[in-house]
């Protein structure tokens, strides 16, 4: 089956070329808890503010999940407040199924426990703090089978936590919590001169100065700044950033 999960080309913000994906602290840990939620056949939850690498990190695990141990990714979205129907049709087509989707909500919600049954699956809801209670109570149904062999990984921004934690019926089923955060001054000093490899030579003062002024330990502003002051550096010939290009 072809895989659902994003190109690496689309993993940096505005694909940035030649950036590179760096382990952080965060990514590492983000390995072991999918890891160890797709071992138990789980579900977890990973949130965090925009811009800090939540996306990047569930794909870059799942890439290497799907590679080495051939798991199933199916990938769903949501960008609206969705209801149970909507959820059908959207496991329908992550699933892959052949045909056309049941009218009848016991003949649909059959078809899907069945293909669920059939073999193990890992399902990444992305966007999650978009989720309602409908949403949640039918993928709680759908995991609580006893017959379902899924892991489910909720990926959203800060409100996801929120949103999971009013629903204690799904969040006390939560195997793990992971709260990814920006990254502190000493993480930029260590990351970013690997990030890109305009950064390799820059004076580490001069990447504190960028951190403090411009990119706040997030990884999407760092994107960004890189674009812009690779402009800059074309523009004024110069071979690295200081001050006053960063200025």
């Amino acid at each position: 089956m072809t895989s659902q999960l994003p190109p690496r080309e689309t993993d940096h913000y505005t694909q940035l070329s030649d950036a590179a994906v760096v382990t952080t602290r965060a990514l590492l840990t983000a390995r072991e808890n999918i890891a160890d939620t797709i071992d138990a056949s789980a579900m977890m939850c990973l949130h965090g503010p925009a811009g800090v690498g939540k996306t990047l990190a569930v794909n870059v695990c799942l890439r290497e999940v799907e590679r080495t141990r051939g798991e199933e990714i199916c990938r769903i979205s949501f960008r609206a407040r969705p209801t149970a129907r909507a959820v059908r049709h959207e496991l329908f087509a992550a699933l892959g199924l052949p045909g056309d989707p049941p009218r009848h909500p016991s003949e649909f919600d059959r078809l899907l426990l069945d293909s669920l049954a059939a073999q193990p699956r890992t399902l990444v809801v992305d966007e999650a703090q978009w989720l309602n209670r409908e949403t949640f109570e039918y993928l709680r149904y759908v995991w609580d089978h006893p017959y379902s062999q899924v892991a489910i990984i909720f990926a959203g921004g800060e409100g996801a936590h929120t949103v999971l934690r009013k629903e204690p019926m799904l969040s006390s089923r939560i195997f793990i919590w992971q709260h990814v955060t920006k990254l502190s001054l000493k993480e930029v000093q260590q990351v970013i001169p690997l990030y890109h490899p305009v950064w390799a030579r820059a004076d580490p003062a001069n990447i504190a100065f960028a951190d403090r002024h411009a990119a706040h330990g997030n990884f999407r502003n760092w994107a960004r700044l890189t674009a812009h002051t690779l402009t800059a550096l074309e523009r004024t010939g110069r071979d690295y950033p200081d001050q006053e290009v960063l200025r």
